[in-house]
């Protein structure tokens, strides 16, 4: 077995081989916790995809992370699933309706974990 493998659980649309390499490889994609540091992220999405990793040198082994590609090519990635929870709850309502939207991505402080923060997002 590999030290690192990443598969796609589920993708919003059908993917290509292309788009399902580019997607896997999330070295160029946008942390959505290190790019909300400075305030909120505006996002336009296109499409998503959730992709089940295995990384033998992390604490966590098995773990998700979910990749939002806007519709000006930006990929942004996030393991929060509080931002999962009120994006696929966005997207899943406005989806249907072919309209175009955006979310903005940002951080709240906590009320279980003082002094820490939890991403989320909310249409605009």
């Amino acid at each position: 077995m590999a030290n690192y493998e990443v598969s796609v659980r589920e993708a919003s649309i059908e993917l290509t081989a292309r788009q399902r390499i580019m997607v896997k490889d999330t070295t160029d994609a946008i942390p959505l916790d290190t790019a909300t540091q400075a305030g909120e992220v505006i996002i336009n999405p296109a499409w998503w995809a959730i992709l089940d990793i295995h990384n033998e040198g992390s604490q966590d082994k098995d773990y998700h992370c979910f990749i939002v590609v806007d519709r000006n090519g930006k990929r942004y990635k996030t393991g929060s699933q509080s931002f999962w929870s009120a994006f696929i709850n966005i997207w899943n309502e406005l989806y249907a309706e072919g309209e175009e939207y955006e979310v903005k991505a940002y951080r709240m402080p906590s009320k279980n974990r003082e002094g820490r923060d939890f991403i989320t997002c909310s249409l605009i």
